[in-house]
């Protein structure tokens, strides 16, 4: 066994771990095994895909005359997507497949975290009482990090392998200085759990946020006098033995809810709701598209296509004469630069729609041979949703293709009115624009032209009024309103003028207009303040595009919990 490269012993057990050009040793395995009777395990077979169609050839031969005792166990990592399914359909067929899933829930999240220490564990630290204290917050820590990407971007921004490496090293870092000082280093605890152990994962800024937040939330001081809580109605335990703190989970850990993550209610009516959508649109495209089959109330998919086509082509609004709102323009303001910079991303939009509809309705007519990319476009239009070349030209958007092109048309009227005479209209529609951060910073620019202040030093403030777009007759003398913008995560109170929490089943509540001009940045003043992201979509991650500081009677690490954040779109 050792001259071959793998562990033997006497159970007749041959272990082939694969990558790193082990696949020779693992046929050399195979045809030993198959004639002595033994078993062959293959791990991570999903490092060598370019070999396993050889191993799928191999096995059917080995299933003819090898000894009856002979057995092959293969392991794998399980794919991140549909299109990254390597393991052959032959192999899968003809194997017994057994899964570990992860725990769900918080309750099975913490057991597992803590089972992964003993009762020697906690034994091992001369601070015994904080060396516990902390070790159970870390495991309460971990489990709520790892579950709650179950919610969605309103949980993380993006999804993050935390594993229970990061705890256990986490705890061996906690053991070491413990040892080393009479005192316990909380911020050096939560730095390095924070920035390194578990923030090594993380790539979003507000995540980082995010993660530090729940650190500074369970590891302080407090924790040692029983005045912390892990989550509403769940206190962290004193000190006790292993079997004593997972009884304590059993008993006194409250049901599964958002709250203990620190999130509303609605953010599971949200991610349930996001999770039928999906299931509701898989059963849709598997729905036969053949035209002979397709017939119904609608008629034939060619037909409900062309409908279709035929409506988008008639409300399609006209393309912009650039050469004449220029010729209309007196003097290029920053304002005036944003409105022209919207009107050539939307006539690049309009033209892509009106080409690719075009030759789509010559293809349905048979003047035009139908290629992969028009047949594309009707698949597109058929379920309802908005083609990729569209996307490409235009804003992030979640919306299905109805909701969408009522969207643009929206849009268009905006950008119409606004370059009629170029005046700045009353209030924005801050969601309406291609490029939102483009009229944001055309905001502070005039501002600095005005004033003659460097423009790297100033900052944008947002003052929430108690009215709405009608309420406006004119534009501001300095700044801007803007309007359509939603929070999700919670609500803001207009009687109060603060963040307050969201009422149930609202799950994104519009704000009223709000206010933005431009102040130097040492003239801001932070406290009382949530530093709020504002994303264009319910995706958030990269559709990232400013961050308002909004009023707070809480302490803002609740709403930071709580996932809140201002969305353009719902």
């Amino acid at each position: 066994g050792k001259k071959l490269g793998y562990t033997f012993n006497h159970r007749n057990l041959h272990n082939v771990s694969l990558g790193q050009g082990q696949e020779v040793v693992a046929e050399q395995a195979l045809d030993v095994a198959a004639k002595e009777g033994h078993w062959v395990i293959l791990q991570n077979i999903h490092l060598v895909a370019k070999w396993l169609s050889s191993l799928e050839k191999r096995l059917e031969q080995l299933s003819q005359g090898s000894h009856q005792d002979f057995r092959v166990f293969l392991s794998a990592e399980p794919a991140p997507c549909h299109e990254s399914h390597i393991i052959p359909q032959g192999i899968l067929q003809n194997s017994i497949k057994i899964t570990s899933e992860a725990p769900t829930g918080i309750h099975a999240n913490l057991h597992k975290a803590l089972d992964n220490f003993s009762q020697d564990t906690l034994e091992m630290c001369s601070q015994e009482k904080e060396f516990r204290s902390i070790l159970f917050a870390l495991c309460y820590f971990h489990a709520v990090v790892a579950e709650r990407r179950k919610f969605g971007p309103q949980g993380w921004n993006r999804p993050y392998p935390f594993s229970t490496g990061d705890l256990t090293i986490s705890v061996n870092v906690l053991y070491n200085y413990l040892q080393a000082s009479s005192k316990v280093p909380y911020d050096d605890l939560r730095y390095l759990v924070g920035e390194i152990m578990y923030g090594g994962h993380i790539t979003d800024d507000w995540d980082r946020r995010l993660c530090r937040t729940y650190l500074e939330e369970f590891i302080k001081p407090e924790m040692l006098e029983g005045e912390l809580c892990l989550a509403p109605g769940f206190p962290l335990p004193g000190s006790m033995d292993y079997n004593g703190y997972h009884q304590y989970i059993d008993d006194a850990l409250p049901p599964e809810s958002p709250y203990l993550y620190g999130l509303h209610p609605n953010a599971e009516i949200g991610f349930l709701t996001q999770r039928s959508e999906r299931l509701l649109r898989t059963v849709l495209e598997l729905q036969p598209r053949d035209s002979s089959t397709g017939q119904g109330a609608g008629g034939t998919q060619e037909e409900m296509v062309q409908t279709l086509l035929e409506e988008i082509l008639e409300k399609l609004p006209d393309e912009f004469n650039m050469a004449e709102l220029l010729a209309r323009l007196e003097e290029r303001t920053p304002y005036a630069v944003v409105a022209l910079q919207e009107c050539e991303r939307m006539n690049a939009l309009t033209a892509e729609m009106r080409r690719s509809l075009g030759e789509l309705e010559l293809g349905l007519k048979g003047e035009l041979t139908m290629t992969s990319e028009m047949e594309t476009l009707q698949n597109s239009l058929f379920f309802g949703t908005v083609p990729e070349s569209w996307v490409r030209r235009s804003y992030p958007s979640t919306a299905s293709l109805g909701s969408w092109f009522a969207d643009l048309l929206a849009r268009s009227s905006e950008l119409e009115a606004w370059t009629r005479d170029f005046s700045l209209p009353s209030t924005l529609w801050l969601g309406g624009f291609f490029n939102p951060q483009a009229l944001l910073t055309a905001i502070m620019q005039s501002t600095a032209r005005r004033n003659r202040w460097p423009l790297d030093r100033m900052a944008l403030q947002c003052d929430v009024t108690k009215k709405s777009r009608e309420d406006f007759a004119s534009a501001p003398r300095e700044g801007a309103y803007v309007h359509g913008l939603f929070m999700e995560g919670a609500r803001w109170d207009a009687q109060a003028g603060t963040i307050t929490e969201a009422r149930l089943k609202e799950l994104t509540a519009a704000m009223p207009v709000v206010f933005i001009r431009a102040i130097l940045d040492d003239k801001q003043d932070t406290r009382g303040l949530y530093p709020c992201p504002l994303y264009r979509t319910r995706q958030r991650g990269p559709t990232y595009v400013w961050t308002f500081n909004l009023k707070s009677k809480e302490n803002p690490s609740k709403w930071v919990l709580a996932g809140v954040a201002l969305l353009l779109q719902v």
